[in-house]
């Protein structure tokens, strides 16, 4: 089982969609701290987190994980996304207006899209292999 021991939150992210990978790039370029780490649904790390997370069993979204004191609290689709918004901090925290729509809303929005983002971004074969300057901020790679 693959762990992480920072306290540094982990973006779990569909690793064969074009839109995800596009998304943690651009995380990457804007991500200040440096610290958030990822690792795609389809990784051993993730497949821990839902191990110890049974409500994630089937979950086909982003999900944000918060370490804190040796636990973890998980946080998926519109959730999840405000999540990396308040993370980003500066510009991003624009769409944490987000949270003033009820989550049953902001999910039916997350899912319409996420059902679409195949035929929209495509997607690939197999997870893409991170560049070597930020492969050590992958958990799977």
């Amino acid at each position: 089982m693959v762990e992480t021991k920072t306290r540094a939150p982990v973006l779990l992210y569909d690793g064969v969609c074009g839109f995800c990978n596009k998304t943690v790039q651009m995380i990457l370029d804007h991500d200040r701290r440096g610290t958030m780490r990822f690792a795609a649904l389809q990784s051993d790390y993730a497949r821990s987190i839902v191990g110890r997370h049974p409500e994630l069993e089937g979950v086909d979204s982003v999900v944000f994980v918060e370490n804190f004191d040796g636990g973890k609290r998980v946080f998926v689709r519109s959730d999840a996304a405000l999540k990396v918004a308040a993370y980003l901090g500066g510009f991003w925290k624009i769409f944490l207006i987000g949270r003033v729509l009820p989550r049953a809303l902001r999910d039916y929005f997350y899912d319409l899209f996420a059902r679409n983002r195949y035929k929209l971004f495509g997607k690939y074969d197999s997870c893409m292999l991170p560049p070597p300057e930020v492969r050590s901020r992958f958990l799977d790679a």
